[in-house]
């Protein structure tokens, strides 16, 4: 189940649209015991400033520091987790700020996720470096390298999990149904929790067993569905590793690889290549998203030339992830969903007069009052995107978008140099 929702006071709202959609999800034996629940929002700044003054410490402007929720799996070695991170920060130019312990209150959650819970620590973190402007890629592709090197860092014990580290969003997720998240983490319940978009997921697990590390959201995504082409994807993601080159980190790009980290889910890898891509490479989100999820392009000949020929190139990249799926996605700026190109999950939005957007499974997760009215509302098409621009504080266009993002590059001379499809390669070949 996902719903995605675009307001600047949002968070009463999400929790009312994920309690509305519990039927999607799935429990355990003892039925409070959920597959996973949870939320991806944008920073509130204003409640973490807070928690940064009763740890008398300055919290630096949004967007100069980052913000990582930890799972730490074994209650004796919290402090142990910490000292270990902070390591890893100084060996990747960054620092911490401060700690806390996420204020929490386990008293409904189920037997089994109750002997699975973990300790939820938050870390802030800064640059160790004056940075300058902090509008470009630089902070936020340092934050990305100290998250995956830390990451590799904690597999070889599996002392703790990084549910997110980001300057731009922040995830709140865990073993629960979709009624115990909100009760279970404090800080949801806060009147300064403000942000301005939210991703809610309920989960149904099926090709995995329920953990709290494979609650969704996941670091940049949540996913309704399954990869039926993972297998092949994932291998192809190894085997690619050899061949790639980052101009963002140069020689320490290997100290990211592993790119699939062990343990993941279908949607787990999904998210591990969506946000490598992201941040070592200049490739906006949308046009990764689009890369990975394209459309059925190969016998579509109505399909606009420049279209065509980028989803020609990027397939001589990367191997499309194929569902069904419905993937919803954000970087903190850009928002977004995508339905992959079989179309066989279900997902409708509207647009209201008072400049939200909803993005459910289903319809009547969200009452609208009576002054409100609809401006536009339909169904997400196979590979069409849902998209906003939270900068721009715009709805884009999905042709427009691609043709954008088509004509970033020569792509027409790259087809015809060096871009050919297998029927022509096996001419060649005999």
């Amino acid at each position: 189940m996902l719903v995605v929702l675009l307001v600047f006071q949002v968070i009463e709202q999400a929790n009312t649209m994920l309690n509305r959609m519990e039927h999607r999800g799935a429990c355990g034996c003892d039925d409070e015991t959920g597959d996973g629940a949870g939320v991806m929002t944008g920073i509130p700044y204003e409640l973490y400033e807070r928690f940064a003054k009763e740890a008398s410490v300055t919290l630096p402007p949004l967007g100069e520091f980052a913000v990582g929720m930890f799972f730490v799996n074994e209650k004796d070695r919290v402090e142990e987790a910490m000292h270990r991170f902070a390591k890893y920060a100084e060996e990747c130019e960054m620092r911490v700020l401060f700690w806390r312990k996420a204020d929490v209150n386990n008293s409904q959650i189920g037997v089994v996720a109750a002997s699975a819970e973990p300790v939820t620590v938050q870390v802030f973190v800064v640059s160790s470096e004056k940075e300058g402007d902090f509008k470009n890629m630089k902070f936020v592709c340092k934050v990305f390298f100290l998250r995956k090197y830390a990451s590799h860092k904690f597999e070889t014990d599996e002392i703790a999990y990084i549910c997110s580290l980001s300057p731009n969003t922040v995830v709140y997720k865990g073993m629960f149904t979709s009624r115990q998240l909100w009760d279970y983490f404090e800080d949801l319940q806060s009147p300064d929790f403000k942000t301005h978009f939210a991703i809610v997921h309920n989960r149904f697990s099926t090709n995995t067993f329920p953990s709290w590390s494979r609650a969704h959201p996941q670091r940049m995504m949540a996913h309704n569905g399954e990869i039926n082409t993972l297998r092949g994807n994932v291998n192809y993601a190894r085997a690619r590793q050899a061949l790639m080159e980052s101009t963002r980190f140069g020689e320490r790009l290997k100290q990211l690889f592993p790119i699939i980290e062990s343990g993941m889910s279908d949607s787990g890898c999904f998210d591990n290549l969506l946000e490598f891509l992201c941040y070592c490479s200049t490739r906006s989100l949308p046009e990764v998203v689009i890369s990975m999820i394209p459309e059925a392009w190969q016998a579509d000949e109505a399909m606009p030339e420049h279209k065509r020929c980028f989803y020609k190139w990027a397939a001589s990249l990367l191997e499309p992830w194929d569902g069904p799926a419905l993937v919803v996605f954000s970087d903190g700026r850009y928002i977004g969903a995508i339905l992959d190109r079989n179309g066989l999950r279900p997902a409708r939005y509207y647009s209201t007069t008072d400049g939200m957007i909803y993005m459910s499974s289903e319809v009547g997760v969200v009452d609208l009052p009576d002054v409100v009215g609809v401006k536009a509302k339909c169904r997400l098409k196979p590979g069409r995107l849902l998209i906003v621009d939270t900068q721009a504080g715009e709805l884009l266009n999905d042709e427009q978008l691609k043709q954008d993002i088509a004509s970033r590059y020569p792509i027409f001379e790259w087809v015809r140099e060096g871009v050919s499809d297998t029927a022509y390669l096996w001419l060649i070949i005999t």
